[in-house]
């Protein structure tokens, strides 16, 4: 076997390039400096004998090998997973790393009641977390920048396997100037599509409350302005609209301090679900159920 083989690292620094097209995000993201990820590409342009990326003082341009080249270090990076997956299942159960992506609408009101369960009952389990929207948090698991992810279903991830957690109910939320107008459960013909506040695109939350109103216009009409649950709550507080949030939100503690009113959605399917995803054919996949099977218990 030849001894002048392009290292991982060296594909890896490849492949951040490639994503980030800037050398210092590109650095970053690999946890290295600057001047560490240039050299490393500097020794793989020279190993393999081509210049891979043309550099300006503005611009990261690959050569047309260099993309190929990017692309198929991606394929090598995705098995040198895979063997690690391999060994990782061979060994103890949920111990060692895991990669675990979360979305903005679960993260901050499900994992300080989940994380300290599960320190407990795997203590050699090292859970690094990432906070990603739902189609980037997809995307970084089919890339094998992730080894598995907590979102809300259903959402389109990609060819993955997934064991559902429980159903999270989706509440109706307005100002308290209209406590009188929403006594009870309200269903989504009440809500008036001109002062109905959304998540901004990107959010899977917002296509869900949408489903569950089963009303196409909502979804034309209304304000889609908050970058974050906590965002919507304050605007509703100052009486600028209405919105949706999930119970999980609710039962955290989103409205304290706040004058907001929520009331339970009256519709035929007033959820959304919530699941662990992980790649279809991971060797890992019992590891992920046993996971799967420990949220679900501390939730």
């Amino acid at each position: 076997m030849s001894t002048y083989l392009p290292t991982l690292k060296q594909l890896q620094y490849l492949v951040a390039l490639q994503e980030h097209g800037h050398f210092g995000n590109a650095a970053e993201a690999c946890f290295v400096t600057q001047s560490t990820l240039s050299a490393g590409l500097r020794e793989l342009e020279s190993l393999l004998g081509l210049t891979l990326v043309e550099r300006t003082r503005r611009v990261v341009r690959f050569t047309p090998v260099g993309e190929r080249i990017a692309m198929q270090a991606r394929r090598v990076l995705a098995e040198a997973d895979v063997l690690t997956d391999l060994a990782r299942a061979a060994g103890k159960p949920l111990s060692g790393e895991l990669r675990m992506g979360v979305i903005p609408t679960i993260a901050p009101f499900l994992l300080p009641r989940l994380l300290p369960k599960l320190r407990a009952e795997w203590p050699d389990l090292k859970l690094y977390l990432r906070e990603e929207v739902t189609a980037s948090a997809c995307d970084s698991l089919q890339r094998g920048r992730l080894d598995c992810v907590l979102l809300a279903l259903p959402y389109r991830c990609g060819d993955v396997e997934s064991a559902d957690l429980f159903e999270d109910k989706l509440f109706f939320a307005f100002p308290e100037a209209q406590k009188a107008e929403f006594a009870n459960r309200v269903p989504p013909e009440a809500i008036d599509e001109r002062e109905l506040l959304l998540l901004e695109d990107g959010h899977c939350l917002k296509d869900h409350a949408l489903a569950a109103c089963n009303r196409p216009e909502l979804g034309a009409e209304a304000a889609m302005l908050g970058t974050s649950l906590h965002t919507l709550v304050q605007m509703v507080d100052n009486g600028l609209g209405v919105t949706l949030l999930p119970e999980m939100a609710i039962e955290a503690g989103i409205l304290n301090g706040t004058g907001v009113q929520a009331r339970p959605l009256d519709a035929e399917k007033p959820s959304r679900r919530i699941a662990l995803a992980w790649r279809k054919g991971s060797p890992r996949a019992k590891e992920f159920e046993l996971l799967a099977a420990a949220l679900k218990k501390a939730a």
